[in-house]
């Protein structure tokens, strides 16, 4: 029996809510620990599956991992058992993680091979992995797929830095490439890479261990390898999609919500994004309150025509969050074109919404059209199934501003990506139960 969340909605919110570490951030900052025989501190780590099963891997590896605070962990990866790469368990475990990627460059710059699994995860289209294994080729490194296993194996014992440009700003391609090349003999000149606030923050965590990487934040990155990193203690960023989840939340239940310690200046577009639906947003210290709105109206473009909400790579707006934007939108006084451009299922969550009685056309797997509902009409509750993590949350958005009982299956999704949500949701006046 799957976890389920019965939410019975239509109610305001109010309180204050702390975002949860990144996500996106964890799995790189967690596999470069690897990097190095010294101790790592790594804190504001956020409580999810995906990266616990990250955690347990490395222990598994033979990393000595002990979590010394809330949220905090320290990592020793001194004795790493070369054998559990052609395993079994390996197999199981690196393969049920999309994560487990982000181990092989690390792997790769300092013990000059690795094998994985193919890598499984979301289902949101096609993710390429070209990127990464192009970069470790560019590198040095041979590999080969071998279909018997389902393994590739990496052999990188003469890894030299060269120029790199990217066939795509691909964040954890880049972050791959950017472990790899510290150790690399000689300069790494990476172009088109990707510069989002999680990479600016691993590098200057390889910056700290003993890393020569310049450029950060740009995308022309530039590292002269080192021979050895050394430790350090890190702390992570907040998850921008859940706060920019709580931003959506607020403004459609026409609640009145603080969200604490945001780090403003790493959120990039995403508080304009939202102020452009008409959601009205203020920074007070470092956090975003909401005021309770019971009515937001989206803006037009100058000469009137339909606001476009596209994503694009960092400094342009996160993917991630489309989703939420969209179901935002339903509410709003107006129209919008949401053009999803990165991924080609994730706007398949939108035939849900409908059947809760929004009004939104879908033009093509890459674009939709909301007809606002300016709230003369509330959403009605449904049972529905959450297909990937961030329509899950938008899901959960809807059933909350929703009129009676919704449930929500496969809970696990929303589950890989925010930690304790129902509780933390319950802390602001929701009705969730998790059955």
């Amino acid at each position: 029996m799957t976890n389920a969340f019965v939410i019975n909605g239509g109610k305001p919110l109010k309180g204050e809510i702390t975002p949860q570490g990144a996500k996106n951030e964890a799995l790189q900052v967690i596999s470069a620990v690897l990097l190095t025989e010294e101790k790592v501190t790594i804190s504001n780590i956020p409580d999810i599956k995906d990266v616990n099963k990250l955690i347990e891997l490395l222990g598994d590896m033979g990393v000595v991992t002990e979590k010394v605070a809330d949220a905090t962990y320290t990592f020793i990866a001194k004795d790493i058992d070369q054998d559990f790469f052609q395993s079994e368990a390996f197999k199981s475990k690196g393969g049920g993680l999309r994560g487990s990627i982000m181990i092989v460059g690390p792997l790769l710059a300092r013990f000059g091979k690795a094998s994985i699994p193919k890598p499984g995860g979301d289902k949101i289209g096609r993710r390429r992995l070209d990127t990464h294994f192009l970069g470790f080729e560019k590198l040095g490194a041979q590999f080969n797929y071998n279909p018997e296993d389902g393994f590739f194996n990496v052999d990188a014992s003469n890894l030299q830095g060269t120029y790199i440009l990217l066939d795509e700003a691909s964040v954890t391609g880049t972050a791959n490439i950017v472990m790899t090349a510290v150790l690399s003999k000689g300069t790494t000149t990476i172009y088109n890479a990707a510069c989002e606030p999680y990479l600016q923050q691993l590098c200057k965590m390889l910056n700290r261990m003993g890393a020569k990487i310049s450029g950060i934040g740009s995308n022309l990155l530039t590292i002269e390898g080192v021979t050895k990193l050394g430790g350090t203690e890190h702390r992570m960023l907040p998850d921008m999609i859940e706060i920019g989840s709580f931003i959506g939340l607020a403004a459609m239940t026409g609640s009145e919500i603080t969200i604490k310690d945001v780090q403003y200046k790493e959120l990039g577009m995403i508080p304009d994004v939202f102020k452009r639906l008409g959601i009205k947003l203020e920074l007070r210290g470092d956090d975003i309150y909401i005021p309770a709105q019971d009515h937001y109206e989206i803006e037009t473009f100058i000469d009137g025509s339909i606001m476009t909400i596209a994503d694009a790579p960092w400094p342009g707006f996160t993917p991630d969050l489309l989703s939420i934007v969209l179901v935002v939108a339903i509410q709003a006084k107006g129209s919008v074109l949401i053009h999803q451009k990165m991924f080609e299922s994730r706007l398949f969550f939108v035939d849900k919404l409908l059947d809760m009685g929004a009004q939104i056309i879908l033009c093509d797997p890459h674009r939709a059209t909301v007809i606002g509902l300016d709230k003369q009409v509330q959403l009605r509750g449904i049972s529905m199934t959450s297909p990937d993590i961030r329509a899950g949350v938008s899901l959960l958005i809807a059933a909350l501003s929703a009129q009676g009982k919704s449930t929500i299956y496969n809970i696990e999704q929303i589950e890989r990506g925010y930690q304790n949500i129902d509780t933390r949701l319950k802390a602001l006046g929701a009705d969730i139960t998790r059955i």
